[in-house]
């Protein structure tokens, strides 16, 4: 791949096992104009889907909780993270995946989700571009207990929260998902009509 900023000279495969993991030399132009060349990895597990239920005369937003490795090894203690559904879109078109997704994790069938943006969640090394959506449900959407797929090692908690409740956890740092953070900030601007949390510099979390 090559265009008028970015010249791609050398890439190689350090992984394809799980996901891959490539090692790439290009040349990039830099805003005075020169080329300078550099190294970096990226690791490329796909595009994925995430959504935030929610219902507002109830007040109340679904969540998930289940186990992440990768967060037990970096100081969460129990590595139970509690998210907004989600999933890869393993070629699915983003709406239709994340149906399927939130069904399967959560047991609640939804026709209408809305996308809200989409976002890189960790550009210097992922490739991953993430669809944000929203869904109004009801109790009678729920034809199952969700859970999640047994043979990809999925044990999913299903929480449903007040909406305030949930804010609280943020700041308490009980919800410390990056994804669920933008989801629930944007219920609260867009949906619920709140106030949404307020972070200081220092780090109210």
């Amino acid at each position: 791949m090559t265009t008028e900023q970015v010249q791609i000279e050398y890439t190689e495969i350090l992984s394809d096992d799980w996901y891959v993991l490539k090692k790439t030399t290009f040349k990039q132009r830099r805003i005075d104009g020169s080329w300078q060349t550099l190294t970096r990895e990226t690791y490329d597990r796909g595009n994925g889907a995430t959504i935030l239920l929610f219902n507002v005369e109830r007040g109340t937003v679904v969540l998930t909780r289940q186990f992440r490795y990768p967060t037990f090894v970096n100081g969460n203690d129990e590595g139970r993270l509690i998210e907004t559904a989600a999933g890869l879109l393993d070629s699915a078109r983003p709406a239709e995946r994340i149906r399927q997704e939130v069904e399967e994790e959560t047991g609640y069938s939804l026709n209408n989700v809305e996308p809200v943006f989409e976002a890189y969640m960790s550009p210097g090394s992922v490739t991953e571009r993430l669809y944000f959506f929203v869904a109004s449900y009801e109790e009678s959407d729920r034809i199952s207990s969700g859970g999640g797929n047994y043979e990809e090692g999925e044990d999913i908690e299903v929480l449903e929260l007040k909406f305030p409740r949930a804010m609280s956890m943020i700041r308490s740092g009980e919800i410390c998902d990056g994804k669920t953070i933008m989801l629930l900030q944007y219920a609260a601007l867009n949906i619920f009509h709140t106030t949404p949390l307020k972070m200081s510099i220092a780090g109210d979390l």
